[in-house]
């Protein structure tokens, strides 16, 4: 078989943690594929390929997508990159999901971003969107030059009802339920890793050094972190 020469991983973190910047970086400074499981499911309904047309019938009839079709798509979008090192994003979000994955490739680590949830709470009810050119604004960080008013256009912001402070407590109480026995199901299979913090600047560092460490030398990219 010779040297590992090919490094999978996925990665878990709350709505509102950082996880698509983490992303992001990880795919830059390492030449890891990031593979986000949305992209793929809405490219699928897009394609209106058979998977795609069964997710949307059950998206349009508000039911959950079943873990076996979200198993089925990943799995199908994952072929052709035997040779290529990946990280997942967005999914196994369940067990069966994850023992789905586990039937065909070894996850060689999980990264799960702790983020505590007040701070996520505070990160997302403090955002506001221009709908019309999808510009975001955070009322702490990014805010706008006029409260309120888009700095393109002058057009009002928004909050979406996803970032009210009730829609956010339950999504991230939903997800802690939903993902604990994933993390536990990792865990035990000795390949999670936690990093925990309130700022993605502070915790991509050691992100960055536990990955220099555990990727085969020549899978690294020339991009610094």
């Amino acid at each position: 078989m010779g040297l590992q020469t090919v490094f999978r991983a996925a990665i878990m973190g709350a709505p509102g943690s950082g996880k698509g910047t983490v992303s992001s970086r990880i795919a830059q400074s390492f030449g890891l594929k990031h593979l986000s499981s949305g992209d793929m499911l809405r490219a699928n309904i897009e394609a209106k390929t058979d998977l795609g047309v069964l997710m949307k019938s059950c998206i349009d009839q508000g039911q959950l997508v079943p873990d076996d079709v979200i198993s089925r798509l990943i799995l199908s979008s994952l072929r052709g990159l035997e040779q290529s090192s990946w990280l997942l994003d967005g999914f196994p979000r369940t067990v069966a999901q994850a023992e789905a994955l586990d039937s065909v490739y070894d996850v060689d680590s999980l990264i799960n971003l702790d983020v505590p949830f007040q701070t996520i709470r505070e990160r997302l009810t403090s955002r506001w969107v221009h709908l019309p050119s999808g510009r975001v604004y955070n009322i702490d960080f990014n805010p706008p030059k006029k409260p309120g008013l888009d700095d393109v256009t002058g057009e009002p912001l928004v909050q979406r009802d996803d970032d009210s402070p009730e829609t956010v407590s339950r999504r991230l109480k939903d997800y802690e339920r939903q993902t604990q026995p994933v993390l536990e199901y990792y865990r035990s299979k000795g390949v999670l890793e936690t990093f925990s913090g309130t700022e993605t600047n502070k915790i991509w560092p050691h992100v960055h050094a536990f990955l220099t460490r555990k990727i085969p030398g020549n899978q690294q990219a020339m991009g610094k972190a």
